[in-house]
């Protein structure tokens, strides 16, 4: 795919500016707390780089596509790390999306192997089968909160893909219970303005102990279970119990631990946020949701092999992109840096933390023309040679981009297209919904109603 170039800034000519509307001692906790979507976009404007503060601290905020890129391409030197990524491993532990640098090269290459497109091969047939079965307990003029059940069926296809067949409906309801309290307290935690609120008791703390703890538990159990087994299920966590490198180097049980419920939360939230959002600018837009159905339509009508994959669903594909460049997964990514260093002019010394925020980037006037208007067509090929190359990574780029990308788009395209060859799906109310910041920019209740295509 061809790009449009940037219009790099001159050689020392970048610019860099403070954010406005700081306050004594809070700094910018206030519009991060109140409207953190906005605020961010808004930013894009002020400059390349932009100079926050948050507790007390500076952090700068990339805008420029190369100054990201840079970020994302120099790993060594921009290390994962921040508020965000020190309360994520709560859940998540040291795990693949979590780890620093010095630990990221030996686990991606003991990872990978479960991603292997012979692994994942059969993928596409078990979300197919999931989201038929979900579509199968709808009733014509029925009401369903799309929200709600697409994710309790991406958590368990799911636990299909990541732990096999035999893990049983009590557990993946414990786990569509459990993680939006954990992703919710996560994101709570990170803007707080005083760490110590969240260490005093009541009823929110107890709930998010008591879901983290629930999945931590469960994950074990399943660990467990899987080494006494000792059975090849033809899933992601038999994939990673059975890893090894050329010097015998494998995961240990933590580290598999660390690495399910990252790829757990990844596959339920992202794919289920991904749909509902899908679904609903479909709902409000007749024609693309007319093109899309007619593809899927043929998809649906297809036999054998061919039909269950997303290569054969280009439109859809393009509805996917278009929903991930509107609502991206990472709206907020930190890099802490490792030794003193520069970003855009600025010098930067170890320890600063550096972000970028790719629903503002993806949102960018300059760089999409209309930018809030959904439009699937801005990556039909005639047209995706237009956006600048770097201003479109709702996956990341470099070598921590998203392992499971192929996964992602797979999943959600089937969904999404196995769906629309069955129902039409109305949203209830005129208002508009807006989106929510937590771990993902996700939304409310999503009431539609179901109509059937006959």
């Amino acid at each position: 795919m061809s790009h449009t170039e940037t219009k790099p800034a001159p050689a020392g000519r970048w610019s860099v500016a403070s954010a406005p509307g700081r306050l004594p001692l809070l700094g910018h906790l206030v519009p991060m707390r109140r409207r953190p979507l906005e605020f961010l976009t808004s930013l894009q404007y002020e400059a390349d780089l932009v100079r926050l503060e948050m507790k007390g601290q500076p952090l700068y905020m990339a805008c420029h596509p190369e100054l990201i890129d840079q970020m994302l391409k120099e790993p060594r030197t921009f290390d994962r790390g921040g508020p965000f990524y020190e309360k994520t491993q709560l859940l998540m532990g040291n795990s693949l999306g979590n780890c620093p640098y010095s630990d990221h090269r030996r686990q991606r290459r003991l990872v990978q192997p479960s991603f292997r497109r012979e692994r994942i091969a059969s993928y596409p047939e078990v979300m197919r089968e999931e989201v038929e079965a979900e579509t199968a307990r709808w009733r014509p003029g029925g009401t369903i909160d799309a929200n709600a059940r697409l994710h309790a069926v991406t958590a368990r296809i799911g636990a299909r893909v990541l732990l096999s067949t035999d893990i049983g409906t009590d557990h993946v309801e414990q786990i569509v219970r459990c993680l939006p309290v954990v992703l919710k307290g996560i994101y709570r935690r990170m803007v707080a303005p005083i760490d110590l609120l969240h260490k005093l008791p009541g009823p929110e703390r107890r709930a998010f102990e008591s879901a983290l703890e629930e999945l931590r538990a469960l994950i074990d159990t399943v660990i467990r279970d899987y080494r006494a087994a000792g059975v090849d299920h033809g899933d992601l966590l038999s994939g990673l119990l059975t890893a090894r490198y050329d010097d015998g180097d494998r995961l240990s049980d933590q580290e598999i631990h660390d690495q399910v419920m990252n790829f757990l939360t990844a596959a339920t939230e992202t794919t289920a946020t991904a749909l509902a959002w899908a679904l609903q600018l479909l709902g409000r837009e007749p024609e693309h949701e007319r093109r899309l159905q007619e593809e899927a339509d043929a998809w649906a009508a297809r036999e054998g092999p061919k039909g269950h994959g997303r290569d054969d669903l280009p439109y859809t594909g393009r509805v996917i992109t278009e929903v991930l460049r509107m609502y991206p997964p990472g709206w907020f990514v930190t890099r802490v840096v490792s030794k003193d260093t520069e970003l855009g002019g600025q010098p930067l010394a170890a320890g600063t933390v550096v972000f970028y925020s790719s629903y503002a980037l993806h949102r960018n006037r300059s760089l999409f023309p209309d930018p809030e208007r959904f439009d699937p067509d801005r990556w039909a090929p005639e047209r995706s040679g237009e956006v600048p190359r770097g201003a479109m990574i709702p996956f990341g780029s470099g070598s921590r981009k998203c392992i499971g990308d192929d996964y992602a788009m797979a999943e959600t395209s089937v969904a999404l297209a196995t769906i629309a060859s069955r129902w039409r799906l109305r949203p209830i109310s005129t208002t508009d919904v807006h989106p929510t910041p937590r771990a993902l920019v996700g939304m409310g209740p999503l009431p539609m109603l179901t109509e059937p295509r006959t």
